[in-house]
């Protein structure tokens, strides 16, 4: 098992979230991939999106349900900076997941960490477990508040 899949199992046990990692043999990089190999719907998938900020160059990660985008000018409000795009370089670096396989779980206390709050609507969603091809199923309101997340309208 890798690393990365590791640190996403134990910061799941640590915060009293229960899940089973699958490993999909396919890769789970896209939405459509994802809800493809989970059985479910494109809307269930979390989009684990990383920012940077245009004057910190703090990293910020927005969980966005796989059927919406994200609004950059309302998480741009939301943390008080414009944001770019962060290199995935310094993703992989600073987070220790790369792109494909970012997990909510086992972030850095240094990014800080908001999700879409039409999340909440569903029973179950999909996340990356920290590869390209790894996935878990939580309730939505127990992901969040193991993620650290703060809910935000920010799509």
């Amino acid at each position: 098992m890798s690393k990365s899949i590791d640190r996403v199992r134990r910061s799941a046990e640590e915060h009293g979230l229960k899940i089973e990692i699958r490993r999909m043999g396919e890769s789970t990089r896209t939405t459509e991939e994802a809800a493809q190999q989970c059985d479910c719907a494109v809307a269930q998938i979390v989009k684990s999106l990383i920012f940077e900020g245009g004057e910190t160059g703090r990293l910020y990660l927005f969980l966005v349900s796989g059927s919406r985008q994200l609004n950059l000018a309302k998480a741009s409000a939301l943390v008080g900076e414009p944001l770019k795009r962060a290199d995935p370089r310094r993703i992989r670096e600073e987070t220790g997941f790369a792109i494909g396989g970012v997990s909510p779980l086992a972030q850095p206390d240094t990014v800080r960490r908001y999700a879409d709050r039409s999340l909440l609507a569903f029973d179950t969603v999909w996340a990356a477990a920290g590869a390209h091809d790894a996935v878990f199923s939580a309730e939505p309101a127990a992901l969040l508040a193991a993620a650290k997340a703060e809910s935000a309208d920010i799509v």
